[in-house]
């Protein structure tokens, strides 16, 4: 077989497949935004999921770019949910293409932004700068502090992206999309969370510090399986309580999944083949509890 071509290689540093997660949180936003009684048009919401894909896209292939640049993507194995798409060390010409990619993107991502700013005021500019800032200083900065690499990625994907969705779409920031934006924010972490799993001794070698390493994987199970229940235990409290509309409820469909999840992690969590199940069942939560949540507020609106 013949070297991967150029395009399919690029492509492949962005990790398409997990490219749903993003427009999977943003559907909250898009729902809050809908009910909020804001006009909102089409072509709105399509620049900002493009805004949105574009900015997980950037944070992806920057991610690729340095694990290849630091070594760890010849020392992972690899799983369908961890350890990268293994595209750079098949072309490690196109290292240089991959960076360039990810700024490509981010300035498509910047770009959407400032024209939302440029439509609807400066509300956006601080949750708009924090999603840059978790996009650009992730891998680089974050994957090496054990607290900022547990929170990052539910900050990028909660408050950044779902609360940023709401108030591109409004010009205003709102209690709703706040309170749904704290799903997304437990679960997005525990996604990132399991998936170190299979990479701790990798890891280790070029100099990151997360909790499944420094903690041990079964302690690290028992946050993960926190993280899954706040998420779902958030979520009914604030229906129960008025704080979501009822028909936020639909994302509670997931729980079950959750469990199912959590189960798998705590006794599987030092055994990486046993333990695949629980990582798809952990990608199943991510996409399909927003997705629900969003699919509820736009019915009920």
């Amino acid at each position: 077989m013949g070297r991967p071509g150029t395009a399919a290689t690029l492509i492949a540093t962005t990790r398409p497949a997990f490219l749903l997660l993003a427009p999977a949180c943003m559907l909250v936003g898009i729902g809050t935004a809908i009910r909020s009684g804001v006009p909102v048009t089409a072509i709105d919401i399509l620049l900002a999921l493009l805004g949105g894909i574009a900015a997980h896209a950037a944070v992806n292939a920057l991610n690729e770019y340095f694990d290849f640049r630091s070594g760890l993507d010849a020392m992972t194995d690899r799983t369908p949910f961890s350890g990268g798409s293994g595209a750079l060390p098949a072309r490690p010409d196109l290292a240089p293409a991959t960076l360039a990619l990810a700024c490509v993107a981010l300035a498509i991502a910047c770009a959407v932004g400032i024209r939302f700013v440029m439509l609807r005021g400066t509300a956006l500019l601080p949750v708009g700068l924090l999603g840059i800032a978790v996009v650009v200083a992730y891998t680089p900065w974050a994957t090496r502090h054990p607290i900022a690499c547990l929170l990052a990625p539910g900050i990028g994907f909660g408050p950044a992206m779902g609360v940023g969705t709401h108030v591109a779409l409004t010009g205003a920031h709102a209690a709703t999309p706040w309170i749904a934006s704290v799903v997304p924010f437990f679960l997005v972490n525990a996604l990132l969370l399991l998936n170190q799993f299979p990479d701790v001794e990798a890891d280790r070698r070029v100099g990151r510090r997360h909790l499944p390493m420094l903690l041990g994987r079964p302690r690290a199970a028992g946050i993960y399986a926190g993280l899954v229940g706040a998420a779902f235990g958030w979520l009914a409290i604030a229906v129960l309580a008025g704080l979501l509309p009822m028909g936020c409820a639909a994302g509670l469909l997931a729980a079950p999944l959750g469990y199912a999840a959590v189960r798998r992690a705590l006794r599987d969590a030092d055994d990486m083949p046993a333990l695949m199940p629980a990582m798809a069942l952990n990608v199943a939560i991510n996409l399909a509890t927003p997705v629900s949540m969003g699919v509820g507020l736009l019915l009920a609106s």
